[in-house]
């Protein structure tokens, strides 16, 4: 070994024991902000704009709202990872990502993120949530290609209708009847097409500090809204699936009822009131929907 090299390894071997650089520590969060249901519904209206800015509250548990006025996001949280349903828009993610770390969560922990439906309005921001957290993408098999491409796919009623969203790899497929999982909480898919082909509800049990139990259910939009020329009796496959989703949210337990849209399932209303418990029941909101189908079905019949 030569002089020069031996020099060099001695050097080498004391920047390994001198020169390493210091232990980062993360720096403290600020203390935990979050208002009371009816604080967050005095600020936002009925179907209000989709990225105007809400703040944070806790649901029940482990489960906090931090979507925007217009769009709901669902966190569930978890100390060794966050599960978060929903991302808003692109610009609307930004106040999801801002209202984690309100509730004194790093958005840097959420590990899954989940959809109701494929459509910009509540997975457009999910690029950006996966930018900031390196959260799995977890997407249906039929939602699946619509996030890779950021474009709805043919099969969807409303294909051509909705500006394309930033694509994002997804990590994980998951059907009807299987789970995600966190420390604190189980999500169950439940397979509620319709609306759009890769459409999910979910549900979940939350507990609170008390041991006060509660069967939420994130229960997807499920309007029979589609392009202009579209007719829902041209594929009775895809409206046996719809229907076959609604008998599933009616048999499914709903102490809890959330929805994509708050004021789909009255939340706004409910959250005034003190509590989103009660009100508005699964079984309801799934007649309601499938009311609206009929209703579409004669009105195709008669055209």
């Amino acid at each position: 070994m030569s002089a020069r090299t031996g020099a060099g390894l001695a050097l080498a071997a004391a920047c390994l024991a001198g020169c390493a650089p210091p232990i980062q520590s993360r720096p403290d969060l600020p203390a935990p902000e979050q208002v009371t249901p009816q604080q967050w519904a005095a600020g936002c209206e009925p179907w209000d704009d989709w990225d105007k800015p809400a703040p944070p509250y806790r649901i029940h548990g482990s489960t906090y709202y931090v979507g925007t006025c217009g769009i709901s996001a669902i966190l569930v949280a978890g100390p060794a990872g966050h599960l978060l349903i929903d991302s808003g828009t692109e610009a609307g993610a930004e106040v999801v990502l801002d209202n984690i770390g309100k509730l004194g969560f790093r958005p840097d922990e959420i590990a899954s993120l989940l959809h109701s439906h494929e459509h910009f309005d509540h997975t457009g921001g999910h690029a950006r949530v996966k930018q900031a957290s390196g959260a799995h993408i977890v997407a249906s098999p039929a939602a699946a290609p619509a996030l890779r491409s950021g474009l709805s796919i043919a099969e969807d009623p409303q294909y051509g209708l909705h500006e394309p969203m930033a694509p994002v790899a997804v990590d994980v497929l998951v059907r009807g009847g299987e789970t995600v999982r966190s420390e604190t909480a189980t999500l169950t898919a439940i397979a509620t097409p319709g609306h759009t082909p890769g459409a999910l509800s979910w549900t979940w049990r939350s507990c609170d500090a008390a041991g006060d139990c509660l069967d939420v259910v994130y229960a997807d939009s499920l309007s029979a809204i589609s392009r202009e020329g579209y007719r829902f009796a041209d594929h009775p496959a895809y409206v046996a699936a719809f229907r076959a989703g609604l008998q599933r949210l009616r048999e499914t337990a709903c102490d809890l009822l959330l929805t994509p849209h708050p004021s789909a399932s009255e939340m706004v209303a409910r959250a005034a009131s003190g509590t989103l418990v009660g009100g508005m029941s699964c079984a309801a909101y799934a007649d309601a929907a499938e009311a609206r189908l009929d209703a579409r079905l004669a009105e195709e019949a008669d055209g």
